[in-house]
């Protein structure tokens, strides 16, 4: 399908730039709301919002019915590493940590557990993934932060996991997101609950952490989040997700990016306890992002949502910016055939398990 950003109103325009999370483990009158009168670009999905791996399907399958009135199909997203970050239902077992499977079964480990994710979310009816993540396993005190959920320690190591991970989910049609630029790894303090500062500077970022994502865009990476992270010597006060300046000249001019720009969750305190919620998504749009991603409390959300209408109404926000950014949402869904139909295959949930538990017990065995 062929899509036109001139084609869309504003309100459409600026729905396609918003990815939201839902409530609780139904379609409420939010979500219909979120979804008929915002015409939302995306839906992020939580363990939260199932108990059963029957409920997801069927959450999922729910949100795809309500959008097709919409011209745009969704985005349907989640956050699924393994290890300690596991999205999926009590049915599924966990495939382990990244770190562990590259310590322990290398690149053929890291091949069988993510063609396992891929068919996971397939099958469920998932088309975007926030992963592989590329920060690097620098510090023992950043380990509830990173940790385990790097491929290493070794930037060689993580780009070249990053990068296989990444082009298996290419080419079976769920799209990638490397996270979380330029480096989390590169903290010691959790952006959910503050916002951290790089202990080294940029220049020193830029020959380490930033490696990995450096090699990805260069190997075709479609989608990238910018972390919430102040740069020592860089940006000390503004966090890269909201800076424009840095975002322009770091990830659009200087690695000659030009897919999709992702912010991390806007709701994380890092951005909350200094900007807002109102204020922080504008400031993000402004700063150049292409999809906000932000889960704010519903009397927030509608404000946030017609306050970016107003400013771009207003010629506060540039409806080039808009336009530019749309195209590129809707030419990343064109690229991957997303469309809003419902999948017909079944996932056989102890196949997986049984290759899931395999690799499981291959990484506690070694």
């Amino acid at each position: 399908m062929k899509y036109d950003v001139n084609s869309l109103t504003l309100e459409e325009k600026i729905g396609q730039m918003l990815m939201v999370g839902i409530d609780g483990n139904k379609i409420t009158q939010r979500t219909i709301n979120q979804i008929q009168n915002y015409k939302i670009g995306g839906v992020i999905l939580y363990k939260k919002n199932f108990n059963t791996y029957i409920e997801m399907v069927n959450l999922i399958k729910n949100l795809k019915e309500l959008n097709k009135e919409n011209k745009i199909p969704l985005f349907i997203a989640v956050d699924q590493e393994g290890g300690r970050v596991n999205r999926m239902p009590k049915e599924l077992l966990n495939v382990p940590a990244p770190y562990k499977i590259v310590n322990t079964l290398g690149e053929d480990g890291i091949e069988k557990a993510t063609l396992i994710t891929i068919e996971i979310l397939k099958k469920s009816g998932y088309n975007l993934n926030f992963a592989p993540n590329l920060d690097i396993n620098r510090f023992e005190k950043n380990y509830k932060v990173v940790g385990d959920r790097s491929f290493g320690k070794d930037k060689d190591i993580v780009s070249k996991m990053g990068i296989l991970q990444m082009n298996l989910y290419k080419e079976n049609g769920i799209i990638p997101v490397i996270k979380h630029f330029p480096g989390h790894g590169s903290t010691i303090q959790d952006s959910h609950y503050m916002l951290p500062r790089t202990k080294i500077t940029y220049d020193e970022l830029s020959k380490s952490d930033i490696k990995p994502f450096e090699k990805a865009i260069q190997d075709g990476a479609d989608c990238v989040l910018i972390g919430h992270l102040r740069i020592k010597n860089k940006n000390n006060y503004i966090p890269a997700s909201l800076s424009r300046k840095f975002i322009i000249q770091e990830l659009r001019k200087k690695l000659h990016y030009r897919g999709l720009i992702i912010t991390d969750d806007l709701k994380m305190r890092a951005i909350q306890n200094i900007y807002g919620y109102e204020r922080a998504a504008i400031k993000a749009i402004k700063a150049g992002n292409d999809i906000i991603l932000f889960r704010y409390p519903e009397k927030y959300e509608e404000k946030t949502v017609y306050k970016i209408l107003n400013e771009t109404k207003n010629g506060k926000i540039n409806i080039y910016k808009i336009n530019t950014s749309v195209k590129r949402i809707l030419d990343i869904k064109e690229k991957y055939n997303i469309t809003d139909n419902i999948s017909e295959e079944n996932l056989n949930i102890d196949l997986i398990n049984e290759k899931i538990l395999d690799i499981r017990n291959k990484v506690l065995v070694n």
